[in-house]
């Protein structure tokens, strides 16, 4: 049996605002934008090649709004991989993703945390190899 991991949902205030931050800013592909009716839309982005993308999810009621941005418990939870940090990095900061850090050295890699609009914690990583 072969698995893998297809899609992580993430909670947005808004579709067109999630799509906005992920195509534009990212550089993420728009996978898929499905309306399924009464407000509901399908809505899927992912690096280019990625294997895992992301369903964007508009949340409803307090209890989904309140976890925007938080979905991490406030610590990183989202780790992209690159396999060029300072291309990557200056990108990012040219199309406004804002950077807690500085890039640092580790010995597992060069990464950088970042946080995307709606309160998300993300580390920008090149895995030492």
């Amino acid at each position: 049996m072969a698995q893998q991991l297809a899609l992580v949902s993430l909670l947005v205030p808004d579709y067109d605002a999630g799509i906005a931050f992920y195509t534009g800013q990212m550089g993420f592909d728009l996978l898929e934008d499905t309306d399924l009716g009464e407000g509901k839309r399908w809505v899927r982005v992912a690096p280019t090649g990625a294997q895992t993308a992301f369903l964007l999810a508009r949340a409803v009621g307090d209890r989904q709004i309140a976890a925007i941005g938080n979905q991490g418990g406030g610590r990183v939870w989202l780790f992209l991989e690159t396999n060029d940090f300072s291309a990557d990095h200056a990108r990012m900061i040219a199309n406004g993703v804002a950077f807690e850090e500085a890039p640092r050295h580790e010995p597992y890699g060069t990464v950088a945390v970042f946080a995307d609009p709606f309160g998300n914690r993300w580390d920008l990583i090149q895995f030492a190899r």
